[in-house]
């Protein structure tokens, strides 16, 4: 009878901390979606940033304040670090 009795308890322990956790779970998952959608909001920002100077780049070409070879090594560099933003846009969906 003492064995019923010591499962029955510990039964009822475990649906008690279960039903007590089950906020926090819920919580943590919310908090990851969270964070999830403030990096994208993030990297989206820093992808249109990226995208303005290279095209600031390019009118700089053309009105004369970059020569063709800085334009080339600056373009470069930018549509490098433009496409590292989309990878890691990429990795979050």
């Amino acid at each position: 009878m003492d064995l019923v009795v010591l499962l029955a308890v510990m039964v009822l322990l475990g649906a008690v901390a279960w039903a007590v956790l089950s906020p926090l779970r819920a919580g943590r998952a919310e908090d990851e979606a969270g964070r999830d959608e403030a990096r994208r909001a993030d990297l989206e920002a820093a992808k249109e940033a990226k995208y303005r100077e290279i095209r600031d780049a390019e009118l700089d070409r053309r009105t004369g304040k970059l020569s063709e070879a800085d334009w080339r090594e600056q373009d470069r560099r930018l549509r490098a670090e433009a496409v590292e933003l989309l990878r890691a846009l990429e990795e979050l969906e």
